[in-house]
């Protein structure tokens, strides 16, 4: 696909929410199509992104540079730190999700939470 400034000046926000450009001629009636001066540049097919709480999970356990229940103690109270920063606990049943995400007890996860605070 020939690099358009349309389609560079979008990817960072397809990488964001998890798009991906699909050639024109492969545009589905369920893709975005990219239209420019009334041509067709490209597609934008979005794959159903996981919950709220889980894609925070995801992003925390990127940065962190590995799965959360591998991280040690002080790292692990650093992601919960990060998660309620991005509003993770704004959740129903966050911190259960946050418990099991990170292979400790929903106490746990709440002492990390006070001792933040």
């Amino acid at each position: 696909m020939a690099e358009h400034p349309l389609l560079t000046a979008i990817q960072p926000l397809l990488d964001r929410v998890g798009g991906t450009l699909i050639a024109a001629e492969e545009i589905t009636a369920a893709d975005v199509p990219l239209l420019w001066e009334g041509t067709a540049l490209a597609g934008v097919r979005i794959v159903p992104a996981p919950s709220g709480i889980d894609r925070l999970l995801a992003e925390v356990a990127t940065e962190l540079g590995c799965p959360l229940a591998e991280l040690a103690r002080s790292d692990k109270q650093r992601a919960v730190r990060l998660l309620e920063e991005r509003g993770a606990f704004d959740y129903r049943r966050a911190p259960e999700a946050v418990a099991e995400a990170l292979g400790v007890t929903r106490f746990t996860v709440y002492n990390y939470l006070n001792r933040n605070r």
